[in-house]
């Protein structure tokens, strides 16, 4: 069945043809099913335009114990030793307002900045450990490969005679240990 037709028969009459394959008909290019470039432009837009979750920004839990501080965590008041309940108010909405202020002012100021400089330090990062690194190791371990071999060679050419012979002349000693009170 390489042809296409068998005895002069349509292909559409046989379960299985060479020509026909899951993504559709090879001598079709023009097939909406054979349309790949749609979906490599769908998968390529979907990896840059991720979509990123704005209720849990740490979703890996990166700084679950490091960062988060709250005023309960920063300043107490033992027993017995109470300020006014206005100033412990006063104080916690200061603390509080400040903190989230002064983050997200930060945030806007230098947040851009950092993260186009973590990008392109991650990005450098990445092309030196693929273009240098993993060759570097890998010629590195094609070439210490070739050193194993000729030890490998003289280990078992001048050693293992030697160990061999040591082994044979003590392997009729025997030791025999007795214990004395």
């Amino acid at each position: 069945m390489t042809s296409g037709y068998k005895d002069g028969a349509p292909e559409e009459d046989y379960a299985h043809s060479p020509f026909i394959r899951k993504q559709g008909n090879i001598y079709k290019p023009n097939n909406k099913e054979m349309d790949n470039d749609s979906i490599n432009e769908k998968t390529l837009q979907d990896v840059h335009t991720k979509e990123i979750d704005l209720v849990n920004r740490d979703p890996k839990h990166l700084n679950a114990d490091v960062v988060k501080v709250d005023f309960e965590d920063v300043i107490a008041e033992p027993a017995g030793t109470y300020s006014f309940d206005g100033v412990w108010k006063a104080s916690f909405t200061t603390f509080t307002v400040t903190k989230y202020w002064c983050y997200r002012l930060l945030t806007a100021l230098v947040g851009i900045p950092l993260a186009l400089v973590w990008g392109i330090f991650f990005a450098i990062l990445s092309f030196i450990h693929i273009w240098a690194v993993v060759p570097c190791v890998k010629s590195y371990l094609i070439e210490i490969h070739c050193v194993s071999r000729v030890y490998s060679i003289c280990v078992h050419t001048f050693c293992d005679p030697l160990f061999e012979a040591m082994g044979k002349c003590f392997s009729s000693v025997r030791v025999t240990t007795t214990k004395v009170v």
